[in-house]
């Protein structure tokens, strides 16, 4: 017998997406009217044809998934990385059954729970008791097994408190935590899991790792596990999958795809279109400082611009980050709503290594921009004199003295 549980063969996810084309000058009533009911008659056409409706004069095709080939194996635990956008949640909604696959096929060997946003599967008005046995019911389990798993799932979720409360009036942390615990305790051969955990807070997030390893190890169930949390999927997988525009570009070792993904189309500087927020972002070691400069276009006049950016490794801990307020005797010197931010790190006290940062913008009231890893660092060359004599572990390159004092009058 094979341990083969899913095989995907061609995998393909076509979506079709509608643009209204550009109308200049006067537009009569009469023309308003009649695009309206041309708009109503085709979608009427759709639905009973059971197409996808769409809005739009012109019709484009984009492809989420497109050429997939894998299999993945009883027992073992994958991560699914890649950009925003990359197809990512389309491909474990194709996997859970949610969306047909446009092309291709998947073999899947037995049930499969799914946790992929806030609430999958409950319903807002039923009690968290009862959208435990609702979730046990769809997956074929009967009331005498959900019963024997109950409690389990209760003390793991720590929502016994709010057990006979209607599900719609739990915090989105609430929520997460019943429908994981739900997820992992009703003993399905699959579990797939998207980066809805993020909503939780650190200890459970970590709880929820060393509850998908034990169901993995222990019990010979399969794991998908989508995170942009680097640190995150090495702890737990033992392959990873890297998707691309779409595309599975690479399917190996978690460590060796996190480096891949982490170093691949990152360099020290980006440009960004011209009508973007951020008009470029730099990174550059320079003697024994870090400069980090940014040129921004706010769509509107900022009295206290905020800025923020991280320093963080491949794994996506950060290392050093900070979130400031420019003074308003700074602002004055800019161009109103343009200008250039420069950020000069003295010193830092980081090994020699390849590292990323992430960038944030906005004033009192809002964030223009917000992005993680945009642009890397490479830091080379910044090290103290003690270093001669032996080799620092981890990230950090502190100052140390090391001395050896012998005890007097020893004897041995």
């Amino acid at each position: 017998m094979s341990d083969t549980v899913i095989k995907a063969e061609g995998l393909g996810k076509k979506y079709l997406i509608g643009h209204q084309s550009e109308r200049e000058g006067y537009t009569a009533l009469r023309d308003v009217l009649a695009r309206s009911l041309r708009n109503t008659l085709h979608k009427t056409r759709q639905v009973f044809q059971g197409q996808q409706l769409l809005e739009g004069d012109s019709v484009e095709e984009f492809w989420a998934l497109k050429d997939i080939d894998f299999e993945i194996k009883r027992g073992d635990r994958v991560g699914i990385i890649g950009r925003n956008g990359a197809g990512k949640s389309t491909l474990l909604k194709v996997l859970s059954r949610i969306t047909e696959p446009s092309v291709g096929r998947v073999e899947i060997k037995g049930r499969v729970a799914s946790l992929l946003e806030v609430g999958t599967g409950f319903h807002p008005e039923l009690t968290g008791r009862e959208n435990i046995y609702l979730n046990g019911a769809i997956l074929g389990m009967s009331r005498s097994e959900i019963k024997r798993k109950f409690d389990e799932i209760v003390d793991f979720a720590g929502v016994e408190k709010f057990l006979d409360t209607p599900v719609k009036r739990y915090s989105s942390g609430m929520y997460v935590r019943l429908a994981f615990a739900v997820a992992a305790h009703l003993e399905p051969e699959i579990l797939v899991v998207d980066e809805v955990l993020a909503v939780g807070d650190a200890e459970f997030q970590k709880k929820c790792l060393g509850k998908m390893e034990d169901v993995s190890k222990g019990e010979g169930r399969t794991v998908l596990f989508v995170s942009h949390n680097m640190a995150a999927v090495q702890s737990l997988c033992l392959h990873t999958m890297l998707l691309e525009n779409g595309r599975l570009t690479t399917f190996g070792r978690t460590s060796e795809m996190i480096n891949e993904y982490m170093t691949k189309g990152i360099s020290n500087i980006r440009y960004y279109p011209e009508n973007h927020v951020i008009r470029m972002i730099e990174a550059v070691q320079e003697a024994r400082s870090i400069i980090i400069k940014a040129i921004f276009n706010a769509p509107v006049h900022i009295k206290y611009p905020n800025v923020g950016f991280s320093i963080s490794d491949k794994m996506g801990n950060v290392l050093f980050g900070t979130d400031s307020k420019i003074a308003q005797a700074v602002f004055d010197q800019l161009d109103y709503n343009s200008g250039t931010i420069i950020a000069h790190i003295s010193s830092p006290v980081l090994l020699d290594g390849i590292y990323y940062v992430s960038f944030w913008f906005g004033d009192m009231h809002q964030i223009f921009f917000d992005e993680t890893n945009c642009v890397q660092l490479e830091i080379s060359g910044i090290t103290t004199e003690f270093q001669r004599y032996y080799l620092n572990i981890g990230q950090i390159n502190p100052i140390v003295h090391i001395k050896c004092i012998p005890e007097v009058g020893h004897i041995t």
